[in-house]
């Protein structure tokens, strides 16, 4: 027996929410979107800014809209201070929201 695609019975009920929609209504009703953006921030940091700031990075985490990193290399760090704004605004546009206000280098 084959299985055939059959586009009449795989449409959806009405009141079946899909399962992203769902994740969306919890994180809103229980307040945790800012910490799930937050965690995955840090967890992506290597894609926003890219594997060459990633390694020489050692702490990554986020604090009432403050970006606090801990750079190994001072003349990277130094780099980065001085394109806080464009870090601000990659990381803002990956979001989608107003995440970060400020970076401060630890």
């Amino acid at each position: 027996m084959y299985y055939r695609f059959d586009k009449e019975k795989a449409s959806r009920r009405p009141g079946v929410t899909p399962l992203k929609d769902a994740i969306d209504q919890m994180l809103d009703r229980y307040k945790l979107r800012s910490r799930f953006d937050q965690s995955y921030v840090v967890a992506h940091w290597d894609k926003i800014m890219g594997s060459a700031i990633a390694t020489r990075t050692k702490k990554v985490y986020i604090k009432d809209g403050i970006l606090f990193l801990q750079i190994e290399s001072a003349p990277l760090r130094n780099e980065l201070f001085r394109a806080k704004g464009k870090i601000i605004e990659l990381i803002n546009r990956e979001m989608g929201s107003t995440l970060v206000q400020d970076v401060i280098f630890v």
